[in-house]
């Protein structure tokens, strides 16, 4: 059974409730609000793919935090599966940090 345009724009917004409590362990900020997620994208048949990058190619993190998004974007409620493709096109820099991460960080 498909999931209607207004569920999948729900399901969304509890992927971004998810993401914005994950955290990058070198910065204490989360991972949605640090502008690593480039793209969430929820298919009518409840297959969740979240395009991400890492503040830096060669994050000794990488594997646990692309784990991470996929095993809790998967417990969201709607979702069926959950796919993490990872990118560094574009490059993640600090002009991708949220306004709430620049003010955490004194940016502000």
């Amino acid at each position: 059974m498909a999931i209607t345009p207004q569920e999948i724009l729900q399901i969304e917004q509890d992927i971004v409730l998810v993401l914005k409590n994950i955290y990058d362990p070198e910065i204490p900020i989360n991972i949605y609000d640090l502008g690593l997620i480039y793209e969430i994208d929820v298919d009518p048949d409840g297959t969740a793919t979240i395009r991400m990058t890492l503040t830096a190619p060669n994050c000794p993190v990488a594997d646990q935090l692309v784990e991470d998004v996929q095993t809790q974007v998967a417990k969201v409620k709607g979702v069926r599966e959950a796919n993490v493709i990872l990118t560094f096109d574009p490059p993640w820099d600090k002009s991708m940090l949220s306004e709430e991460a620049l003010l955490e960080l004194g940016f502000l």
